[in-house]
């Protein structure tokens, strides 16, 4: 563990979030920035024919929620706690890189595979906030589901983290219902659909234990 086991939680947190604070914060601007370039230029022009996503039965029981928007956006704070918790730069960058790797593969099969979840048959004009939504990210790139992935990746690492850092037990289980909440919401904003979903829990997974197996 990289501080003293008798040292206050509180101190140890506090120290953390003031470590590397710059490097931290133009980092993962910089990483958001060039990922949703990317992300929305496959987006907008899909190299080759769309393909639909099928429906399964698991998108019947998760009917559309308008609340559902909070959570789903909330994934940009949710994945900063993991880069600000980091307490050396060297696990930061092996964060990041495992990070970058698992949105690089997805990148490439939106670019190999372009395809779309099916339209819901929803007036989205009565729902001005997730219209707006659909304006911007309209219901592409969905399989495997980026917000997922990014969801279930980044609550691994707080999982470790916040054990590291003794921040107990209620803080853990605010994390991970924030997680799955995230998680639900894809379903319910019906920006993605369960197989969407599924593949977006493997990839976070994956890329998670693989960014551990080369923690130092």
């Amino acid at each position: 563990m990289p501080f003293d086991s008798h040292t206050r939680p509180a101190v140890v947190w506090r120290a953390i979030l003031l470590n590397d604070f710059w490097f931290k914060f133009l980092g993962t601007s910089a990483f958001i920035s060039l990922f949703f370039w990317a992300y929305l230029f496959l987006l907008k022009n899909p190299a080759f024919p769309v393909t639909t996503i099928p429906l399964t039965v698991v998108d019947q029981w998760i009917g559309f929620s308008p609340l559902a928007l909070i959570p789903y956006l909330s994934l940009w704070l949710y994945c900063s706690f993991p880069v600000a918790l980091m307490p050396t730069r060297a696990r930061l960058l092996n964060f990041g890189f495992w990070i970058g790797a698992m949105c690089l593969l997805a990148l490439s099969i939106f670019y190999w595979l372009p395809n779309a979840v099916p339209p819901a048959s929803i007036d989205w004009e009565q729902y001005p906030g997730v219209a707006f939504l659909k304006g911007v990210d309209a219901a592409g790139n969905a399989c495997p589901s980026l917000h997922v992935a990014a969801a279930v990746y980044s609550s691994f690492w707080l999982y470790w983290l916040v054990w590291e850092l003794r921040l107990g037990w209620r803080v853990q289980s605010v994390q991970v219902l924030w997680g799955v909440a995230i998680v639900y919401s894809t379903m319910a904003t019906k920006q993605h659909v369960s197989l969407d979903v599924l593949a977006g829990v493997v990839l976070g997974t994956v890329f998670a234990w693989s960014s551990r197996w080369f923690d130092v």
